[in-house]
């Protein structure tokens, strides 16, 4: 490996070191508290080195917020194979479900924290990844109604209803608050399905989705 490449490995495992360094920071301490200089403090760099890669700590959440989206769409990728709208739109709640399980840090900040939305609106930009997803839900939605699998009733209010439930179950089950209801831990994400498979079906007033 040559001096330029060795370079560049150290400028992406610095900028990486600052990401996973302030997604600790904002997740546990919230996103107000959280400055250069902690960040800097927990990589053992000086605020100035990380002014090299960020121009402030709104610059870090937004490729951290970001970098969540593109994991969830990573996701999704595959979901335009699936032609019954209906197992489309169950496949899009496990997934959304599953994110949400194995990156709590990620759905905190994409899902949870007031901070963010604010910190977008300051910033200029508009939650377009999450505007995307809930306009797929709804799209996917539409389609289950033209096609006979679910009753028509207004698109937006059914959506509210679906993510609602689906962020609910992740939102109990990263705060630890469904074992309460389910102690052994083991079957808490099969109870989470279950409850998923549920809601589908509860849906589906054709039985063509099952």
């Amino acid at each position: 490996m040559g001096i330029a490449e060795r370079k560049e490995k150290q400028k992406l495992e610095i900028r990486k070191r600052i990401l996973e360094a302030s997604m600790k920071l904002f997740v546990e301490e919230g996103f107000s508290n959280v400055s250069i200089r902690r960040i800097a403090d927990i990589i053992e760099y000086s605020p100035t080195t990380i002014y090299l890669y960020f121009k402030d700590k709104d610059e870090i959440f937004y490729n951290l917020h970001e970098m969540g989206f593109l994991k969830l769409q990573e996701m999704n990728r595959n979901l335009d194979d699936i032609h019954n709208p209906l197992l489309r739109l169950h496949k899009m709640g496990e997934n959304y479900i599953q994110f949400g399980l194995e990156n709590p840090e990620f759905y905190d900040l994409m899902f949870i924290q007031p901070e963010p939305m604010e910190k977008l609106t300051e910033m200029g930009c508009e939650w377009e990844n999450g505007d995307a997803a809930l306009t797929r839900l709804r799209d996917t939605l539409v389609e289950c109604m033209e096609k006979g699998y679910i009753a028509k009733t207004d698109p937006t209010v059914l959506s509210l209803s679906i993510w609602s439930t689906v962020h609910g179950l992740v939102s109990l089950a990263t705060r630890q608050r469904l074992e309460k209801l389910i102690p052994e831990k083991e079957n808490v994400l099969p109870m989470i399905r279950q409850s998923l498979n549920w809601l589908i079906n509860t849906l589906d007033i054709s039985g063509k989705g099952k």
